[in-house]
């Protein structure tokens, strides 16, 4: 590792950070229905809408009806993006004349962006259109954001209050957080990248001559707008197959760190935001800090495997100064891209700025492991939050059984129903990803679909379903995911890695708001100090990560000793 490169990991990590307190102020602010400098615009709207779509915003809804309500959105919501992707021939903006995908991929592709996952099996500058890009694809980076928002701030209020017997207004949330946070940070950050060099058209090709002197035509379209809510809204569906490595989509080494600091600044924002809607901005401190401390651990340990080089080349002669370059852009460099990835995965954004299938096994292992703690380091937009208050819950449960004293959470008691609740919404996750791998490695359709053999093939197969059912959606590129077990298979991980988890935190909160908030007395366990933070990172380790490691140990950590070995396969 490098001087320069360990700076700008910590330049651009602690902007973040800081400029997370702001805009967490400002996201308590407009979804508590507070006034904020962008209201008297805005507010005349959000009436407007309210007023065309018959939605009372003073009526609060119970956890149950709250549950509802998102799955009946989302529902209608996944119908017609299913519709839109079969029928994208027929949509204008459409100059490369695409036709219909074919069921099984418009029915995975309609489930990756309805959950956040934004799983791409297609290749899009050639297997979308314009059309499909902007009216279903960019409209669900909006809404499954906006879904993962509202439910952390109904979260929050639970725990805010006591005898709540509502959770707020799932549609009321969802259009704050829509037309106060998405779409205007989404204009700022459009801007900023078509300044940058992304282009932003309805136009479909560029026809541009060589340096041969060829003529080449090169796919573009809205790329900037898209780009902008696929970080900001931790999608990261691509428009283009490289993703974030693509020059169209992040040009330049400015870009590559703006484009993580966008796809984490909402995230550690959360936890600010929790800090001043239970008035108590100390339990958000503790929060953010055991998401900063364990996505800094990774993004170092990603770094530093990746500049460490290949030590099979390193055996022929071969000079690796810069580390191992293989599938990066020397644009970026090694530290950029191990910031970039790693935040992606961190987050449930998965837009990768270099190829997660080239870098080295320990580094690898780095993104698939914060993945499989539960993407809470922060997490994606909304869920990162909702569930890092899981493994805080499950935290101060271990610390009771410790001392003997019933558990409590910011005066709230933690009993048996909200445990069982917890651990379900946990091993519903455990379920889809180790049920599903090891079903794909013994079926020949699955064994069909990677591309490797021995350690690093089933890597790819544990970070694919990983990577579904978490609802990340980066990919080891040498996984062929549209055949009928993976398409179909994988697009219910996503559905249940969402919707399946989504219903308990609910009812958690549900649980949590309707009981009496109660003072602090001497038994009761801090959870704003560090030794809060340290159990926190441990729960989040042990319950969301150890599981995974006997299937670990047989993929990215066994890789890593055959190449010392200098063994291949």
């Amino acid at each position: 590792m490098t001087a320069p490169g360990i700076l700008e990991l910590v330049l651009v990590l602690i902007v973040t950070v800081a400029c997370a307190v702001p805009v967490g102020n400002y996201l308590a602010t407009v979804m508590e229905g507070g006034r904020s400098i962008l209201s008297p615009v805005l507010a005349p709207v959000e009436r407007g809408l309210y007023a065309l779509s018959g939605v009372d915003p003073a009526r609060g809804m119970s956890w149950r009806g709250y549950t509802a309500a998102l799955l009946l959105m989302n529902a209608l919501h996944f119908a017609l993006l299913y519709a839109i992707l079969r029928l994208q021939f027929y949509l204008p903006f459409n100059p490369q004349a695409t036709a219909g995908m074919p069921p099984s991929l418009a029915f995975n592709t309609a489930a990756s962006f309805v959950t956040n996952t934004n799983w791409q099996a297609y290749t899009p500058e050639s297997g979308i259109s314009n059309g499909a890009q902007m009216l279903g694809l960019t409209v669900h980076n909006f809404l499954s954001a906006a879904t993962g928002i509202a439910v952390a701030v109904a979260v929050m209020r639970a725990l805010a209050s006591g005898g709540l017997q509502v959770l707020g207004n799932f549609w009321t949330d969802l259009t704050r957080a829509t037309l106060y946070i998405l779409l205007p940070l989404g204009c700022v950050f459009t801007v900023l990248l078509m300044a940058s060099g992304v282009p932003d058209t309805l136009h479909g090709f560029a026809a541009v001559t060589t340096l041969e002197g060829a003529r080449q035509t090169i796919a573009i379209g809205p790329v900037a707008f898209q780009e902008a809510i696929k970080e900001l809204g931790t999608n990261g569906g691509g428009f283009f197959n490289a993703n974030s490595a693509h020059p169209f989509e992040n040009p330049t080494a400015l870009t590559c760190a703006l484009e993580t600091f966008m796809l984490l600044l909402i995230p550690f924002a959360l936890p600010v935001a929790f800090g001043r809607i239970t008035r108590e901005p100390g339990q958000g401190r503790a929060l953010l800090a055991a998401m900063v401390g364990i996505l800094a651990i990774g993004v170092f340990c990603s770094y530093a495997a990746e500049a460490a080089g290949n030590p099979i080349l390193h055996r022929l002669g071969v000079d690796q100064v810069s580390g191992n370059l293989e599938g990066k852009e020397v644009r970026f460099g090694t530290a950029l891209t191990a910031l970039l990835n790693v935040g992606a995965t961190g987050t449930s954004t998965g837009a990768v700025a270099g190829a997660a299938e080239s870098f080295m096994p320990l580094g690898g292992l780095v993104s698939l492991f914060l993945m499989q703690l539960g993407e809470v380091t922060p997490g994606g937009i909304g869920s990162g939050f909702y569930f890092i208050i899981v493994f805080a819950l499950l935290s101060v449960f271990v610390a009771g059984l410790m001392v003997g004293r019933t558990p409590e959470y910011l005066g709230k008691k933690v009993q048996a129903r909200e445990i069982k609740l917890a651990m379900l919404a946990l091993l519903i996750l455990t379920l889809w990803i180790l049920c599903g791998a090891g079903l794909s490695l013994v079926l020949p359709a699955g064994l069909a679909a990677i591309s490797a053999a021995g350690p690093h093939g089933l890597t790819e197969m544990l970070y694919a379903w990983t990577s579904a059912t978490q609802n990340n959606g980066s990919a080891f590129a040498g996984i062929t995911a549209t055949t009928p077990l993976l398409a179909y298979g994988q697009a219910f991980a996503m559905l249940f890695g969402r919707f399946a988890v989504l219903v308990p935190v609910l009812a958690i909160a549900g649980s949590l708001g309707a009981k009496p908030k109660l003072g602090m007395n001497a038994g009761t366990f801090p959870t704003t100090g560090l030794l809060f933070v340290g159990l926190l990172a441990g729960v989040i380790v042990i319950l969301g990560g150890l599981q995974f490691l006997p299937a670990d140990a047989l993929g990215p950590i066994a890789e890593h000793y055959v190449l010392h070995a200098g063994t291949t396969y």
